[in-house]
Order: C-alpha cells, then sequence, then structure tokens
C-alpha cells in the first residue's frame, strides 16, 4: 500500500531510519553488553529492558522500511479548482474559519491542522471546490464545513 508523503516528510523518515540503524542500534546492543556482565539474564532487569528496547526498534526499522519503499511524495498543492492530497485550504464551521492541510496519514497531526487523506475529515473533502459545503458524520452529530479557499 503506498505511503503518501511530502518530499519534507520522506526525508524526516529517512533520517529517523538511519538514526535508529546506526546510533540507537549501537546504543541498544551496549545496554545488552553492559547488562549480559551483571550475570544471570534470567533475572537480570536491565537486559529484559534493553531486549524489548531492541525488539521495538527493529520492528519500527522494519516499519520505516516499508514506507520509505512504498513512498509516493505528493507535492503541495497551491490554488487548484478542488482539494486534493497537499492541498491547503480554508473553511468555515460554527462561524469560525479553520485552515486545514490534506496530507498523507504518516504526516498527520491534527495540532497543526494537517489532516489524513484517510480520516473520515479528510476524505470528506477529497474532490471538494470553493463554496461547497460538507457534511462530516462525528461521535455528537454532523458537523458543517463551507469550504472558503483553495490555497
Amino acid at each position: 500500500m503506498p505511503t503518501y508523503i511530502s518530499a519534507d516528510g520522506l526525508e524526516k523518515l529517512k533520517q529517523e531510519y538511519e538514526d535508529r540503524r546506526t546510533r540507537v542500534r549501537a546504543e541498544i546492543a551496549q545496554k545488552i553488553s553492559a547488562a549480559k556482565e551483571l550475570g544471570d539474564l534470567s533475572e537480570n532487569f536491565e537486559y529484559q529492558e534493553a531486549k524489548e528496547a531492541q525488539g521495538s526498534n527493529e520492528v519500527r526499522l522494519s516499519h520505516l522500511e516499508s514506507m520509505i519503499k512504498d513512498a509516493v511524495v505528493v507535492k503541495a498543492q497551491h490554488g487548484g479548482a478542488f482539494i486534493t492530497l497537499g492541498s491547503k485550504f480554508i473553511v468555515e464551521t460554527n462561524g469560525k474559519e479553520r485552515r486545514f492541510e490534506l496530507v498523507g496519514s504518516s504526516e498527520a497531526d491534527p495540532i497543526k491542522a494537517k489532516i489524513s487523506n484517510e480520516s473520515p475529515l479528510g476524505m470528506s473533502f477529497i474532490g471538494r471546490t470553493v463554496g461547497e459545503q460538507v457534511d462530516v458524520q462525528v461521535p455528537l452529530g454532523v458537523t458543517k464545513y463551507k469550504i472558503l479557499k483553495i490555497e
């Protein structure tokens, strides 16, 4: 399955991958080695903790490798007739204006108004144009958004 991501986002994934592959692996290996020197591994908390960290790091490395391999770089959209992945747009909801950016799921950050193309909110905006009203089902009912501008 493709990972839709910006060029900056892909670079961050590559940096994290390299950091985990080199620095983090070396630190964990050092902790495991030091813990082994303490003796009985069956009751050695430091050893167990380091092995868990090693497992978690390897799982994350595998995930990052897959995301990088399957990456589809999406260029930021400026203007345009309709909202697509990479678009920044302004909506009105409950009398307030809000600005969103539609991004791939790996870059989603609701606090920064970066919404995933796979989220119910993000999917509701894809293909919509200025002036359209978008109704999004939320746990407490329906939230209405009016698209004011595609930047």
